[in-house]
């Protein structure tokens, strides 16, 4: 059974520092990906950042390029995202999520998501 599980998230200022992390448990070798959706009032989820399990190829919505960065530890399957200059627009639930075949764009297994808040 495929789990994932998310820590880190909270309140901040802007121009703070979080980092994010999710610890996988029971995905398959050849599971392709997993990383960072986002969820804010009055907008659709969005695929902030993912990271390959296979070759450690990246995705970075383009609002988070240059602040964000996403890392995985392959001896305990934890993906980390760590996020600078943070902005309120930042803010939302970030939810781990879980892609067998793409870099999220489909995601297939979720986290239950873990809230951010960057205050102005």
């Amino acid at each position: 059974q495929v789990q994932l599980v998310e820590s880190g998230g909270g309140l901040v200022q802007t121009g703070g520092s979080l980092r994010l992390s999710c610890a996988a448990s029971g995905f398959p070798p050849y599971y392709k990906a997993i990383g960072w959706l986002r969820e804010a009032p009055g907008k659709e989820r969005e695929r902030v950042s993912c990271i390959s399990r296979t070759d450690g190829t990246t995705f970075y919505q383009a609002s988070v390029k240059g602040r964000f960065t996403i890392s995985r530890n392959t001896a305990n399957d934890t993906v980390y995202l760590q996020m600078t200059s943070l902005r309120p627009e930042d803010s939302g639930t970030y939810i781990c999520a879980g892609d067998p075949f793409r870099l999220c764009e489909f995601p297939g297994s979720f986290g239950q998501g873990i809230q951010v808040t960057v205050s102005s």
